[in-house]
């Protein structure tokens, strides 16, 4: 008869962990998750919710942002819904930044992250590094298209990394009825093919911050908006019947 060590395991516990490869356990990371959708589909929403759940239950999060549509430091929702946030730039590296928190005595869980699709592929790669390293969780909201329909560089790396890619399931519809998935930029009611990738502007006509790459420019006062269509209209460039009013669909 074989005798088990008294300080060994008990083979006949179904409960036991089972060891990992070379009898350690696999660490504990943290998880990178991108949650991506079309204007109006509720990111900004959804990832204050998330901080206002995760605070409930003690943990202490850290809000960021690259270039909200308001022109703040801040995340802001459509449903009138705002919280203060800190705000990436071009050349933030987000590492440092966790770490201030740190020397200043914050201990930070989790980090949320609005308008992730403005981040450059390294800060991307920061943040892989802060989930898989600081094993801190990392919730990301974007869009994931241009208005040319083309990724963002920013979401693009995150569909490479990310550890779950979550479309928001609120859905929007284009002005047919049909769901919409593509950010039309609208000029004077002309859809615009060519020009810089990022231009913060909202869904209604007024004023716009225009800026290539990531330098701010002075803004510019100009009749730009933003507008969800169907693939269909949005390769028409179809902006649906003049007599619409603005976010109205045609029921007939």
């Amino acid at each position: 008869m074989t005798l088990v060590p008294e300080d060994g395991p008990d083979p006949t516990d179904a409960l036991s962990a089972a060891p990992g490869a070379g009898g350690r356990r696999a660490p504990v990371r943290g998880m990178l998750r991108f949650c991506y959708g079309p204007m109006d589909c509720g990111k900004s929403t959804l990832a204050l919710q998330i901080n206002h759940n995760h605070a409930r239950q003690g943990r202490r999060g850290m809000l960021l942002v690259r270039h909200d549509r308001s022109g703040a430091p801040q995340i802001t929702s459509r449903i009138g819904i705002t919280r203060e946030a800190t705000e990436i730039g071009a050349d933030t590296d987000l590492r440092q930044l966790l770490r201030g928190q740190w020397v200043a005595g914050r201990h930070v869980d989790y980090l949320i992250v609005d308008e992730a699709q403005f981040l450059s592929p390294a800060q991307v790669e920061q943040l892989a590094e802060l989930a898989d390293e600081v094993r801190i969780d990392v919730y990301c909201f974007g869009i994931a298209t241009d208005f040319q329909s083309r990724l963002f560089p920013g979401a693009r790396r995150l569909f490479e990394l990310a550890d779950e890619l979550q479309p928001v399931q609120v859905e929007v519809l284009c002005w047919c009825g049909a769901p919409g998935r593509f950010n039309a930029r609208v000029r004077d009611g002309e859809v615009l093919r060519e020009g810089d990738t990022v231009v913060v502007a909202d869904t209604a006509p007024g004023p716009i911050v225009e800026h290539a790459s990531s330098s701010l420019a002075e803004p510019d006062i100009t009749t730009l908006r933003y507008q969800v269509l169907c693939r269909r209209h949005f390769r028409l460039g179809d902006l649906g019947p003049a007599t619409l009013r603005r976010g109205q669909l045609r029921l007939t």
